[in-house]
């Protein structure tokens, strides 16, 4: 792809925008993605790291086309280097963000019974204890209390952990290294060294459970090596992801929670309309910016026409699940927080064969904390000011890094 695509498809390209993916203090849209929103449905953008630009499609429709179209594939990422937000970039082969069917499917089998409607759903008494034991501590010692580092991100991680068969000896090793796996503030060497701990820790674990039989992630995964369903370097490609998934619920219910502490009468909702709350939730992952810029980027396998405007084979393609999470064509009034909204074909889970794996164990989690931690600290409030709220930086995922409250 090189700035004269223009010249061989006749058409007139949009000038190239620079994306710098700025920290953002609360639930603030980004600013550059709302001014494309308002320019046109498909733009051309480079962002903070890796090599030339790529096509962002903002439309809700246009998403939903090219996350659901086979001639849009994720293998060719993992061969040439495409503007990216990430300093980090190094895919491991296995990984389901990178698959293109068949393939993906066939990886996807090897860890689906883990996250089947019946798993999640046996899981729950588990899950409602490991938070009840969490909250009880807040209890114990009192108000006030930094609610991100005692149940928000200690839960998720927990939980995460029990599904994939983490040890509890290496579950604080472990998080560390997720944990900055999806900062950009260490830059590359950081990341690369928690990438090296992480999936080396992962290499002995799926070897380690080869004869297991049990039905934890890890023990499926050495199971299916042993079978020779997946070879071992995919199964610990695939296992990364999934381990960094709690990552994304604590930011993401940090969100829901400021933003819940914050406008009374999104609270007061909540408490006078029990059967509507898990429309509230719903409501919420549409409207939390939930990440920092985009995430993966596709390639397009041949020309495609989209938009008004021909992407050639070979060009590199983001969407932005948070652009059409807000396309007024979808969602009347997007920018306002709509507990009534009986419509919500939100994609905050994302679309096509790349939704999330674990999207059902993200809502367990999510609607378990916000219900309990209501339910159990009465009169839950922010101990500070709003906008002396700490907001996490340099990161992928966007979220209170603290969250002080007060209760009773």
């Amino acid at each position: 792809m090189t700035e004269d695509t223009s010249t061989l498809t006749g058409q007139d390209l949009p000038p190239v925008r620079d994306w710098p993916t700025p920290d953002l203090d609360g639930t603030a849209f980004d600013p550059v993605l709302a001014d494309l929103m308002r320019e046109g449905p498909l733009h051309r953008v480079r962002l903070p790291f890796g090599e030339g630009w790529a096509w962002l499609a903002t439309r809700y429709e246009d998403v939903r086309t090219i996350t659901n179209d086979p001639r849009f594939g994720r293998a060719e990422v993992t061969r040439r280097q495409v503007t990216r937000m990430a300093p980090h970039f190094k895919p491991r082969p296995g990984s389901l963000a990178f698959a293109d069917q068949p393939d993906h499917n066939r990886l996807r089998k090897a860890v689906a019974g883990a996250f089947t409607v019946g798993a999640t759903k046996r899981l729950r008494p588990r899950a409602q204890e490991l938070l009840d034991r969490l909250v009880d501590g807040v209890v114990q010692d009192g108000p006030p209390a930094e609610l991100i580092g005692r149940v928000l991100e200690p839960f998720p991680i927990t939980l995460v952990s029990e599904v994939m068969g983490v040890p509890a000896e290496d579950r604080e090793r472990v998080h560390s290294w997720t944990r900055e796996i999806i900062s950009t503030s260490g830059g590359a060497a950081g990341a690369e060294r928690a990438k090296q701990g992480l999936y080396g820790w992962i290499t002995d674990t799926i070897r380690a459970r080869a004869e297991d039989g049990g039905d934890d992630v890890y023990a499926l995964l050495g199971g299916a090596v042993a079978r020779g369903e997946v070879a071992e370097e995919e199964a610990i490609g695939l296992a990364g992801p999934l381990q960094i998934g709690g990552e994304a619920v604590t930011h993401n219910c940090g969100q829901m929670l400021f933003l819940l502490l914050t406008r009374p009468e999104l609270m007061s909702r909540w408490r006078s309309d029990e059967p509507g709350r898990g429309r509230l939730i719903e409501e919420l992952l549409r409207f939390v910016p939930h990440r920092s810029s985009v995430g993966l980027a596709r390639i397009a396998l041949e020309d495609v026409e989209l938009g008004g405007r021909v992407i050639r084979a070979g060009d590199p393609v983001y969407v932005s699940y948070l652009a059409a999470n807000r396309d007024p064509d979808v969602f009347p009034d997007p920018e306002l927080i709509d507990p009534d909204r009986s419509v919500n074909p939100h994609l905050a889970f994302g679309n096509g064969s790349h939704f999330c794996t674990g999207a059902m164990l993200a809502r367990l989690q999510t609607e378990l904390l916000l219900e309990t931690l209501l339910r159990r600290l009465p009169g839950l409030r922010l101990a500070v000011p709003a906008d002396q709220v700490e907001w996490r930086k340099k990161t992928m995922i966007r979220g209170p890094k603290t969250l002080p409250c007060a209760w009773g």
